[in-house]
């Protein structure tokens, strides 16, 4: 990644506000779908803080991503409910369809892989979510059927 222009517009954005850090980073991975190597180094030396400071906040909280995400996020519940009706199953189902595990991306980036506590769908269980919809009362065959309608 070489054009760092959302980067600094960002930080323009927030250079008076003192608590701004979390927004900042926020804003950045929107722009570029994570955080880059290259927009952490900007944002600590726009902030004065140090890298490895900056670093253990991002991995710190489960919303920051250090490596491109997929264009649809799967993300299947593994909640009580879910849990005791399949969630393994449903994970499993995906992870063989798609060639990934929990936490990676397919080579063509078109999904990642992720496993929540909870979706707050218990009613729907085994459930999972792919972007901003949910799936519920699974099966592993009505699970490749659903990741396949997304590939076409």
């Amino acid at each position: 990644m070489t054009n760092l222009s959302k980067v600094n517009e960002t930080i323009e954005n927030y250079k008076d506000s003192e608590g701004a850090l979390i927004a900042i980073l926020q804003k950045v991975q929107e722009a570029y779908g994570y955080l880059p190597k290259e927009a952490l180094e900007r944002i600590a030396q726009a902030r004065n803080i140090s890298p490895a400071t900056l670093y253990g906040i991002v991995t710190f909280y489960s919303q920051f991503n250090l490596t491109p995400r997929g264009k649809h996020i799967i993300k299947v519940c593994h909640g009580t409910a879910c849990h005791v009706t399949g969630a393994e199953r449903i994970t499993e189902a995906i992870s063989n369809t798609l060639g990934i595990k929990e936490k990676e991306t397919t080579q063509d980036g078109k999904f990642t892989l992720e496993k929540v506590a909870c979706l707050g769908c218990c009613s729907l269980a085994p459930c999972m979510m792919i972007d901003k919809k949910v799936y519920g009362k699974l099966t592993a065959d009505k699970t490749k059927k659903i990741i396949k309608s997304y590939r076409n």
